[in-house]
């Protein structure tokens, strides 16, 4: 078989990857219920992307990798020309302003991440975890391109039902909370002690991820995507929103609760994700302006795990 021909086969195997992930429009399912967004644009990875990424798995030098991420800019740089556009044509059809001001955020918002969203791009594109099937949890936890090898982040958040046996097994009283509903009123302590009780007991290094490793296994949050947020009063079962996948492949990553991670900043803890009660701006990937105190519980803060293979 001829180079050719193999970067022909590696191409269709990653289509079928990136139809399940990256830009993917998850089946034809509805995607924004409880979404009022000015913006339902979910653009698929073009063939000439996906060529290019094939030719650096293939042969990964740096005139491929330079290639790539040549192309990788070009796309980007499409998307923020559309959305301009979009905002120019809001300015001109918008009964509210409030649109017009959500658009010019969003707008913002991509040219300000810009370079950091290429180098994330990069990293999953280039990392040789990525296949078909990386996206698939078979032990509740998945790889997260662009992070180091061995990490790993859970398929959902802590639930009450796995964190009430961490209660029992210490000698606490374990909560009434539903327990397919994340854990929540647990202080980054408490989360971080609850990790190294899992390590213990099952002889695995797990732990809190960082802002940049959640981050990773994130990705850009569809500005139509699924979740809870302004739908319910509290809580939803962490299943409750499987359809909208992260680019990792895990769920439940935005809305429903903060989750903790273990950057400091500003004397605290940097949280991820947003909650029930908060803007659906705030919920976006790419807010790094939140932190909660690391002794305190929160109603609307939850944790999830990595774990280091």
């Amino acid at each position: 078989m001829n180079n050719s021909m193999k970067q022909t086969i590696l191409a269709a195997s990653l289509a079928v990857f990136f139809c399940t992930g990256f830009g993917a429009d998850n089946g034809g399912r509805k995607m924004f219920r409880h979404s009022t967004t000015v913006e339902r644009e979910r653009p698929q990875l073009n063939e000439e992307t996906k060529q290019l990424i094939a030719a650096y798995r293939q042969n990964p030098t740096e005139e491929n990798k330079a290639a790539l991420r040549r192309q990788v800019e070009a796309n980007y740089d499409k998307v923020i020309a559309r959305k301009k556009a979009k905002l120019e044509e809001l300015k001109q059809t918008a009964k509210h302003e409030s649109k017009i001001q959500e658009m010019q955020e969003i707008v913002d918002e991509v040219i300000r991440d810009r370079d950091n969203r290429i180098e994330q791009s990069m990293r999953r594109f280039t990392d040789p975890r990525l296949r078909p099937g990386a996206r698939k949890a078979k032990d509740g936890f998945l790889p997260v391109l662009g992070a180091a090898e061995n990490v790993e982040i859970a398929y959902t958040p802590v639930t009450n039902r796995d964190y009430d046996e961490f209660l029992k097994q210490t000698g606490k009283t374990p909560s009434s909370a539903a327990p397919n509903h994340p854990a929540v009123n647990v202080s980054y302590v408490d989360a971080a002690a609850y990790a190294r009780w899992l390590s213990d007991r099952d002889g695995v290094n797990y732990r809190l991820p960082t802002e940049t490793e959640w981050e990773y296994a994130a990705g850009h949050m569809p500005k139509d995507a699924d979740f809870n947020n302004g739908v319910s009063t509290s809580t939803t079962p962490v299943d409750a929103y499987k359809e909208t996948l992260s680019a990792s492949g895990a769920i439940d990553m935005w809305g429903n609760c903060w989750e903790w991670t273990a950057t400091p900043k500003n004397g605290g803890y940097a949280v991820k994700g947003g909650a029930f009660n908060s803007p659906r701006m705030k919920c976006r990937t790419e807010t790094r302006d939140e932190t909660r105190n690391a002794s305190t519980g929160y109603a609307n803060v939850c944790f999830r795990l990595v774990r280091e293979k």
